[in-house]
C-alpha cells in the first residue's frame, strides 16, 4: 500500500519522527478535489493523542475536499541547513502523514483544539485564548487527522 522509502538510508526512527511532528512550526495538507486536482495549503497544526488537528473558516476548498475524499497527506519540514560539504547540499529533517480527515462537530472537543493552538503559537497570550475562543467559534471548523501511516526522514552532518 506504502512505499517503501527510496533513500531507507535516510529515515529515522518512529520517536524522532513524532518529536519532529510535535515541534514543527506549520504543516503542509495535500487534499484531492472532486475531479481529482490535487490541492495543498500550508497550515497551522496541534497533534492531540496521535492525531494532528487544525482550524479554518467553515467553508472553503480544503473541507470541499476533505468531504470528497477523506484521504489525505500531511507533511512537515523540520530543522534544515543548506551547506556546502564537497557539494551542494542541505541537512533537513522531515515527515510524511499518510491519513484519514474529518470534520470535529463536538464543541468541546473544539474548544480543547483551539486551546491547544493558541497554548502552542501564542502561549504568552493564554489569558487571553478563551474570550478569543468563544467569539470565533460559531465561524471556526477543525478537522481532524488520523494518523495510518508516518515516515520520518533526515540528512544529517557526519561525525
Amino acid at each position: 500500500m506504502y512505499q517503501n522509502m527510496r533513500r531507507s538510508d535516510r529515515q529515522i526512527s518512529k520517536e524522532e519522527t513524532m518529536e519532529i511532528l510535535l515541534n514543527g512550526e506549520y504543516g503542509f495538507l495535500a487534499t484531492v478535489d472532486k475531479d481529482n486536482q490535487p490541492y495543498v495549503v500550508p497550515l497551522s497544526y496541534v497533534v492531540i493523542e496521535n492525531e494532528i488537528f487544525f482550524h479554518c473558516a467553515l467553508s472553503g476548498q480544503k473541507l470541499d475536499n476533505i468531504k470528497h475524499e477523506e484521504k489525505v497527506c500531511f507533511s512537515v519540514v523540520g530543522k534544515t541547513q543548506p551547506v556546502y560539504d564537497n557539494n551542494f547540499t542541505t541537512y533537513f529533517e522531515s515527515v510524511v502523514v499518510f491519513g484519514k480527515a474529518r470534520i470535529i462537530d463536538d464543541m468541546d472537543k473544539k474548544t480543547e483544539v483551539l486551546l491547544k493552538l493558541a497554548e502552542k503559537y501564542l502561549p504568552e497570550y493564554m489569558d487571553m485564548a478563551d474570550k478569543a475562543i468563544e467569539g470565533s467559534m460559531q465561524r471556526t471548523a477543525i478537522c481532524a487527522i488520523t494518523i495510518d501511516h508516518i515516515t520520518g526522514k533526515a540528512k544529517k552532518k557526519k561525525v
